[in-house]
């Protein structure tokens, strides 16, 4: 299968490409990538060295360039995005830019050269804050940041394909993700390092915040099963069901490195911070994906990465000093 991701720099992307070209002996890969703040290069040259890996260093917003990869496909899978919700407070405008308008030519793009399969890969942010129970991939979109107002527009332009060409893509919408390769903003790779640093921890608010977490292996896991089996034009939720508040997250990598509560720095809480997310994920759930296993067990697993990775994750972060 030749496969056109985008995004395949960054942390969730780059962990898809290297697991299909690990597992899938048949399988090629063009991905797509800008390299900004959240695309490593040493990640690519990683990925290059697995074999039938083509890196395109570009912009998927640049019509020409995507037109000119498109054909050939047999699936586009779209990671690429501004993802991070505190740089969208901060520069809404550009999330808009890149998260729609980059979709939109992506989409338009993989209809006209009649691409098979489209995956949007999104978040469960768009359905806003949970109070109780789980979100099911009906429930209205309620985006409450500028990142997850644009993934949600994202979502509803690719819509739009089915209803108005035919063209029906697939449409994921995951929980907060953690793993081997993520950038050292967010927030488990930028607590582990911090305390492999002698730093403290900043926690928003009071931590009570509550958030589903789902290791990236099964994120890609899901993916792939959606790719095979997903029936176009649906909407598929992707969740551990494993919500924990931010400050038990925290306490438990405080535990992971032998330190106390006194190694949190409180925050001032970010604007408009969503309380709680949690979707329904028994759809996909049926066509036979789970959790692989527990966050305790792949939170130590992802610790003992970023010890051993500091080649990767340190000047990452000295580049941002």
């Amino acid at each position: 299968m030749k496969y056109l991701v985008t995004g395949g720099a960054g942390f969730i992307g780059s962990n898809f490409v290297r697991t299909v070209l690990s597992e899938d002996p048949d399988a090629e890969v063009t991905n797509l990538d800008l390299l900004t703040y959240a695309g490593v290069k040493a990640t690519v040259d990683e990925l290059d060295a697995l074999g039938q890996h083509r890196f395109v260093h570009g912009d998927i917003r640049d019509r020409d360039l995507v037109d000119a990869l498109m054909p050939g496909h047999d699936v586009v899978v779209h990671f690429a995005a501004e993802s991070h919700v505190d740089r969208s407070i901060d520069g809404p405008v550009v999330f808009a830019d890149t998260n729609l308008v980059g979709t939109a030519v992506l989409i338009d793009a993989a209809r006209r050269h009649k691409i098979p399969r489209f995956v949007q890969v999104s978040t469960d942010e768009v359905y806003g804050s949970i109070a109780e129970g789980f979100a099911g991939e009906d429930a209205p979109l309620e985006p409450s940041s500028p990142y997850s107002a644009s993934k949600a527009a994202a979502d509803l332009y690719v819509r739009s394909y089915a209803v108005t060409y035919g063209y029906e893509a697939i449409v994921t919408r995951c929980t907060n993700n953690y793993g081997p390769y993520q950038f050292p903003e967010k927030v488990i790779p930028l607590f582990v390092t911090n305390l492999m640093e002698g730093r403290k921890v900043p926690l928003y608010g009071t931590g009570r915040n509550e958030r589903d977490w789902l290791h990236v292996d099964d994120h890609v896991a899901a993916l792939r099963l959606l790719i095979e089996k997903g029936t176009p034009g649906e909407v598929y939720n992707i969740g551990a069901n494993a919500q924990v508040t931010n400050l038990e997250l925290t306490r438990r990598i405080l535990d992971a490195f032998g330190v106390d509560e006194s190694w949190i720095e409180y925050v001032t809480d970010r604007p408009g911070h969503d309380l709680r997310y949690a979707v329904d994920s028994s759809k996909i759930r049926a066509l036979g994906w789970a959790p692989s296993a527990s966050l305790d067990e792949r939170l130590a697993e992802t610790i003992d990465w970023y010890r051993t990775r500091t080649d990767w994750w340190r000047p990452l972060k000295e580049a941002k000093r």
